[in-house]
């Protein structure tokens, strides 16, 4: 790889991934190897560019993938945990299985992945796209809120305990516009249409995330965002992307029982204004 630095960058063909697939392979200096689980969405116009198969809920792609990457690297410079899904819906009704797939997805699947990626890890960073999510303020996606807020906190550990030198980094955008919301109205529709007793909210639910698709912050502003940290010489632990980022992280130092007080004012106040 010469004296190119390697970067890893998991859900490349989708969002923020894909952007950030563009922005790596379009400088000379680095050498990129783009995860990918739909082959038909891989680009094959891109310079500097490796492309391998992962599939989050498949453990044995996730070892496969590793081994591919340390069979044609000794060292990774910066790898960048992506790819993600969102699980929706009340909690007295969501499939335990559904539950298991999310944290298999957006937590247990990154931490396997660093493990078995560890020989080519030595003074490297890992920056894990988390979200504003992980606050926890967020009613009818608490698998995601926790999942992200699960990510942090194990990676947060990690970054404390390695003796490797690894850096981890948290970024946490706002609402971004991207196709994992509608991905996660298609991937969650049966929990989403068939709840009469929330039938306000979910619907509700499934507006707003559709409505998310084209109203967030520009994929691109958060790609270069990620991709300027990625380049510093010095890093905080976390970055917030997004005004709504920020509330979120404000909205956090209340107390409880006001946080949960203020999200259902405002949640009562949105769908009352989504129906009329």
């Amino acid at each position: 790889m010469d004296n190119k630095k390697v970067v890893v960058i998991t859900g490349s063909t989708s969002g923020i991934g894909k952007e950030l697939t563009k922005l790596y392979s379009s400088c000379s200096d680095f050498s990129v190897f783009a995860g990918y689980r739909n082959s038909d969405k891989i680009s094959n116009e891109l310079s500097n560019t490796d492309y391998f198969y992962i599939d989050l809920v498949n453990r044995n792609s996730i070892v496969e993938a590793a081994e591919y990457i340390k069979s044609k690297v000794s060292k990774i410079d910066i790898l960048i945990n992506v790819a993600g899904a969102v699980v929706a819906g009340p909690i007295e009704v969501l499939p335990i299985d559904k539950l298991n797939e999310q944290f298999q997805i957006n937590t247990f699947s990154h931490i396997e992945f660093v493990q078995n990626l560890l020989p080519v890890l030595d003074n490297s960073r890992i920056i894990n796209v988390s979200s504003m999510a992980s606050f926890g303020h967020f009613p009818f996606i608490s698998p995601y809120c926790a999942s992200k807020r699960s990510l942090d906190i194990f990676f947060n550990a990690f970054a404390i305990e390695n003796h490797k030198n690894i850096e981890v980094v948290s970024v946490k955008p706002g609402v971004i516009a991207t196709p994992i919301w509608e991905k996660s109205v298609n991937s969650n529709e049966q929990v989403l249409s068939n709840n009469i007793e929330y039938a306000k909210e979910l619907k509700f639910l499934k507006d707003n995330a559709l409505s998310n698709t084209s109203k967030g912050l520009d994929v691109k502003v958060v790609a270069n965002k990620i991709m300027e940290i990625s380049l510093k010489k010095r890093v905080k632990s976390s970055y917030l992307i997004g005004k709504d980022a920020k509330f979120a992280q404000i909205l956090s130092y209340l107390p409880q029982d006001v946080i949960n007080t203020l999200v259902k004012i405002g949640l009562n106040a949105r769908i009352s204004h989504n129906k009329s």
